[in-house]
């Protein structure tokens, strides 16, 4: 289950019970910070949390605060500065991260339907591709026509949702960045003049979970869908063999089904993530064969030795001698990463920490030898406004 997915539950049992909520996002970070832009974290007026919005230093502060936000009926924002070590250590929030996060508190309306989770609810609601939410954070002057909180939503397909006035000088530029966003999928900060104020607006994108089909229903299969799903992919499980092709077997997968090898062929593409675990050359093989053409298959994952895939690919290039260069970075074998991974529960861990730096486009291996930052840094446009800096104990 993803954190949205997680939030989205909460969010309703509160709505049911009537306990008023606020909701916590982290809208800018400079420099180090535990979460990025797009971390949210859910808070009822009892203190309960839902989400996370850092390792866990900021959530009794922002907790507290998110609290009076709701009393007071207004968002705010603030921002935790650790820039200065020595200063963040003895009098600041004691992050030791030496950045600053800037996060959003707002009140939630249950009876707006453009509330910003329900806006999030809508583009969650089975949409197999990624969007772009766009949030106001901040103002520096009192005429501006948009007010912190208001936000637009751009859908793959066009669709455009918003809280804000169409007719607002701003709304043609933030559609403009927005669709610019999306087309290059990389979220950014921007401001913009507007009214004799300079507006501060997070562009986050939105991406759906991974979709991944496992060909083969092995029990060493089954540690790999509760890892892979305990990360909030939707993960489906197809076998030939019905003992196996079991519900019971993979409670966590979202479909598990039985595929006679002749039917391999008929499968639609869907273009999910795939991995070969079946055990049976014969198999490998049909679903090879059959996912070969289609280029929407991105990851195609083969348990086994080198010698099993150099058998593979010789009976390919009878049908189609290009077969090496239509797999050329689309294939895994061996699979998963240089781990000495020998049980199931270790070689899952390989398998999906590979598609995990796969999604990522990061080449694995130890941090400490990167010399690049762990998260790449956020585009902006103008520095971090640290608007609302506070000083605060660390909760841990």
């Amino acid at each position: 289950m993803t954190e949205l997915q997680r939030l989205l539950i909460a969010y309703d049992e509160h709505r049911a019970a009537g306990r008023a909520c606020a909701l916590a996002s982290v809208v800018d970070v400079a420099g180090s910070a535990y979460r990025r832009p797009g971390a949210r974290m859910l808070v009822t007026d009892e203190g309960q949390l839902t989400g996370a919005i850092s390792g866990g230093c900021l959530e009794g502060d922002a907790r507290q605060r998110a609290r009076r936000v709701i009393q007071q009926g207004r968002p705010t924002v603030v921002t935790y500065d650790s820039t200065d070590p020595d200063d963040d250590l003895q009098f600041g929030a004691a992050l030791g991260c030496q950045g600053i996060v800037q996060i959003l508190l707002e009140p939630l309306d249950f009876q707006d339907p453009d509330n910003p989770v329900e806006l999030l609810r809508r583009w969650a609601g089975g949409v197999e591709a990624p969007a772009v939410i766009v949030t106001i954070f901040g103002t520096t002057g009192p005429e501006s026509a948009v007010r912190v909180g208001e936000r637009l939503l751009l859908l793959a397909d066009g669709t455009v949702e918003s809280t804000l006035p169409a007719h607002a000088d701003l709304y043609s530029q933030l559609l403009t960045d927005a669709r610019a966003a999306l087309a290059a999928g990389q979220p950014a900060t921007r401001h913009y003049p507007e009214s004799g104020s300079v507006v501060r607006v997070s562009l986050e994108i939105l991406r759906p979970p991974v979709r991944l089909t496992v060909y083969g229903a092995g029990n060493d299969v089954q540690p790999l869908v509760r890892l892979a799903a305990g990360l909030g992919w939707r993960v489906r499980v197809v076998d030939g063999r019905p003992a196996q092709a079991a519900v019971n077997r993979f409670p966590e997968a979202d479909e598990v089904r039985v595929l006679p090898l002749a039917q391999v062929g008929a499968e639609p593409h869907d273009g999910s993530f795939a991995l070969l675990m079946t055990h049976n050359y014969y198999y490998d093989l049909a679903v090879l064969r059959h996912l070969l053409p289609d280029p929407t298959t991105t990851y195609l994952g083969l348990l086994g030795p080198r010698k099993k895939y150099e058998r593979l690919l010789a009976e390919l290039t009878q049908d189609f001698p290009d077969a090496a260069q239509r797999l050329q970075g689309r294939i895994h074998s061996p699979i998963g990463l240089n781990l000495g991974a020998e049980t199931p529960e270790e070689i899952a861990l390989s398998v999906v920490a590979e598609i995990q730096a796969v999604l990522t486009g990061r080449p694995a291996g130890f941090l400490r030898d990167s010399p690049h930052p762990i998260h790449p840094p956020l585009r902006s446009d103008g520095p971090l406004v640290p608007e609302g800096r506070v000083d605060v104990a660390c909760a841990l």
